[in-house]
């Protein structure tokens, strides 16, 4: 029997989803959750997962954090990133970052539940179209990527804010937390990150693309 994590916080989606892979995976078990957090706390109670199907952008992920973090945290675990995008660099840089496949939201049923078994037998699968051209992942990025895995979402947050250009007291605001725990992230994030300000912390968090990570 299989057993699946769809991660994603748009409950028609898992909906859809759920029902297509019922049709193929006949004995499927399935979980959902709708945020990093949630999912994080899902993979730390249940090691006996065959594959997470992670969208990109749900709260808390932001871009490419929440691959990093999950597949920091949980590095036998077979992820497919689930995406409304189809740019060829966020593909290159979702398998780059760890991921088995890049399923776009567009496809139809059928051809999901094909990616899906290419990835469950343990080869990469991207959509045809890219096949082929992608870059593969600059030093730089892999570098970049073990340096975010260290960050906590909390400092991830703080990370998103500064790149905003938010002065402490106004991250302190927006988080509800005291402008010394902000503080403390910042050095934490510094320290971390290999950087000595906030510039250069901004400059690394451009190459992530950063995303806002919002809360469910």
């Amino acid at each position: 029997m299989a057993k699946f994590l769809i991660a994603d916080d748009h409950p028609l989606f898992r909906e859809a989803l759920q029902g297509a892979l019922a049709n193929h995976y006949p004995d499927l078990s399935l979980r959902e959750t709708g945020d990093l957090d949630s999912t994080l706390a899902a993979l730390a109670s249940d090691d006996d997962l065959d594959l997470l199907l992670l969208d990109l952008h749900m709260p808390g992920s932001g871009d490419f954090y929440g691959l990093i973090r999950i597949r920091e945290d949980f590095p036998l675990l077979p992820i497919a990133v689930i995406s409304g995008s189809d740019d060829s660099q966020v593909i290159a840089k979702c398998i780059g970052f760890g991921a088995l496949g890049f399923i776009p939201k567009s496809l139809p049923s059928a051809q999901i539940a094909e990616a899906i078994d290419v990835i469950m037998q343990g080869d990469t699968w991207v959509p045809e179209a890219v096949r082929g051209r992608l870059d593969e992942l600059s030093a730089e990025d892999q570098e970049l990527a073990r340096k975010v895995a260290d960050l906590t979402p909390q400092q991830y947050r703080v990370l998103y804010l500064l790149h905003e250009g938010l002065l402490n007291k106004q991250i302190a605001y927006q988080l509800n937390i005291t402008e010394a725990t902000v503080k403390a992230h910042i050095t934490a994030i510094f320290r971390k990150l290999g950087v000595y300000s906030r510039t250069q912390a901004v400059l690394l968090a451009e190459r992530l693309q950063l995303e806002e990570p919002t809360n469910s």
